[in-house]
């Protein structure tokens, strides 16, 4: 994990610049590993399409979700162990971000750009992302990626091209949570799907509180699950990884 030099950027205060809970903050700024690093930390994150310039929001209030209150449905572990997929952790980032952009079934377009892909790819190098990869065979079939900071888990983007898998890298990602006795992951806004697999919402007031004590904490060592290959079926009959 790279010492990132002090963003030349200072983002307002959420809930001063945005007493109303709107959950837009400020545009402008840029994207490289100090800025992002700089946001997350106070509890914005960038969201904006193609043609508009960088808009940061911190959203009111503020969907996340606790690896602990976390239970994978019975149709998922059925279909875990069914078919044997490879699980791995921090080994294609770019590949999954790329997936991630692509258009989707209820989509012609996501907000995921080539700038926004450059920037987290920077931050994934720097030691500050993260991403679970799901394979059949040797092809990647689904996955989710975000950004890591002490104790803070911040996700971004899933995708999949097979049934569950995208659930399958989420179920995985909740069990590192678990291990790492982490107090919630960041889902940022909230919606159906989120709120389907377990999560649920905190003011913003009490996310940024929390957010402070969160990422002051040990980083997450995401070596020790890089240096390993899982398997679906194995998964889906643990509460957590190192058993």
């Amino acid at each position: 994990m790279k010492q990132l030099p002090p963003s030349q950027f200072i983002f307002p205060n959420p809930i001063e610049s945005d007493p109303e809970g709107q959950g837009f903050i400020c545009i402008g700024a840029d994207l490289t590993p100090s800025t992002l690093y700089e946001a997350y930390t106070h509890g914005l994150f960038p969201w904006f399409s193609e043609d508009e310039p960088i808009c940061w929001w911190s959203p009111e209030p503020r969907c996340i979700i606790v690896p602990n209150d976390y239970h994978p449905s019975k149709s998922l572990i059925r279909n875990m162990k069914k078919f044997d997929y490879k699980i791995t952790i921090n080994q294609a980032f770019e590949q999954v971000i790329r997936s991630c952009s692509l258009p989707r079934s209820y989509a012609d377009e996501t907000w995921i750009s080539e700038d926004i892909i450059q920037g987290y790819c920077q931050m994934f190098e720097a030691g500050y992302g993260y991403s679970v990869e799901v394979w059949d065979q040797e092809q990647i079939v689904g996955g989710l990626y975000g950004v890591t900071i002490g104790h803070g888990c911040f996700g971004e983007s899933m995708f999949s091209t097979q049934t569950d898998v995208s659930k399958m890298a989420f179920y995985t990602l909740m069990l590192i949570g678990r291990e790492n006795h982490l107090p919630w992951i960041d889902c940022q806004l909230e919606n159906d799907h989120l709120i389907s697999l377990g999560a649920c919402t905190l003011s913003r007031q009490a996310y940024i509180k929390s957010l402070q004590d969160v990422i002051k904490q040990p980083a997450i060592d995401w070596k020790s699950y890089q240096e390993r290959v899982f398997s679906s079926k194995t998964i889906a009959n643990l509460s957590r990884l190192t058993e």
